[in-house]
């Protein structure tokens, strides 16, 4: 089967599981580019570069001005790096259903990902970033394994309407102050990991633990170290769709924080919501909570005894987007008028 085919096929089957939520992604796209440098990208030759790393490469080290790479619709087979040096970069895609970032590594989750971002201050909005390793699901031929998709370890990160594909450890959420609007990530297995101080508003988290052959799948595994510590996982007013069956999180570090506020949850979620993973013995160092969810996942009469157990004042700094901004996100808004 060719990769065209492939991805096709892929597509397809996420529309089939939630067609409402992939189709929003393209509406309300920013038609107004903004006053600032910009850098062409088309895989036909129709622009300033063929590949999105090169036209990466010609931004100046130490940038100080924003500059915008706009990149015309395809699928774009490449690994893709901003590195430290090259802050203040925009990626316009032309819609998350018609430009794709897409690499199959899968050696390493520190050197394998489709698109990784070091640089502190960028934006990306209207793509997909996939890690082909294990598609087609169930037909891909190979053992699952991590394969990330996307790699953020920048502070004062944003991504709009856009789309992250994986099987397990798709979105690794390394560290920094993140926001994610309008977003769809997808994944089986600690699909959304890392130690960052995010917020996911208005996002699709789409399950596919029915690759697992009946084993629950974990949707977060946030890596907070220590009690002091700023990080964790916000998701706001969210929806969890998919299939098989899925816990909410689980600690890949001793004090992992994660919130599910205003969200809608499916029939997927196991009754017990969370699982302790290597914490057993000091579950209550953890901070798992739920607030104000809703769906047929949601009823939490059955959770673990040492989950929901937050003060109200933490819960509501982290729900708030002061949780993340102090004004570096307001600003992102009045620079690009997304």
């Amino acid at each position: 089967m060719s990769f065209f085919q492939i991805f096709t096929s892929i597509f397809a089957a996420l529309l089939l599981i939630f067609p409402a939520d992939i189709a929003s992604l393209s509406q309300n796209y920013p038609k107004k580019l903004i006053n600032f440098p910009i850098i062409v990208v088309d895989k036909s030759g129709g622009g300033n570069f063929t590949t999105i790393q090169a036209a990466i490469d010609s931004v100046p080290s130490y940038n100080t001005r924003w500059i915008c790479i706009y990149i015309k619709q395809g699928v774009y087979r490449e690994k893709v790096t901003i590195p430290f040096d090259k802050p203040f970069i925009y990626l316009k895609g032309a819609g998350s259903r018609s430009t794709f970032m897409v690499w199959d590594g899968h050696d390493s989750i520190a050197t394998g990902a489709t698109f990784t971002s070091q640089a502190d201050n960028i934006i990306a909005n209207g793509l997909t970033f996939m890690n082909s390793y294990n598609y087609p699901i169930n037909g891909s031929g190979n053992p699952m394994m991590p394969a990330v998709a996307a790699l953020i370890e920048g502070d004062r990160s944003a991504f709009y309407r856009c789309v992250f594909m994986g099987l397990q450890d798709t979105l690794w959420d390394v560290q920094g102050r993140h926001y994610f609007k309008h977003c769809t990530i997808q994944g089986a297995v600690d699909f959304i990991f890392g130690s960052g101080q995010s917020l996911y508003e208005g996002c699709t988290i789409a399950v596919v633990a029915g690759a697992l052959n009946g084993s629950a799948g974990y949707i977060t595994a946030q890596g907070r170290s220590e009690a002091n510590e700023t990080n964790g996982f916000v998701f706001k007013n969210c929806n969890i769709v998919g299939n098989g069956k899925t816990f909410l999180g689980r600690p890949w570090r001793d004090y992992a924080r994660v919130v599910f506020y205003n969200t809608t949850m499916s029939d997927i979620i196991v009754p017990q919501g969370w699982d302790p993973w290597f914490s057993v013995g000091h579950e209550y160092d953890l901070s798992f909570d739920e607030i104000d969810c809703h769906g047929l996942g949601s009823d939490t009469s059955e959770r673990v005894s040492w989950a929901n157990k937050m003060r109200n004042t933490e819960l509501q700094q982290l729900t708030s987007i002061s949780f993340i901004d102090d004004g570096w996100l307001s600003n992102f808004y009045n620079i690009l008028a997304i």
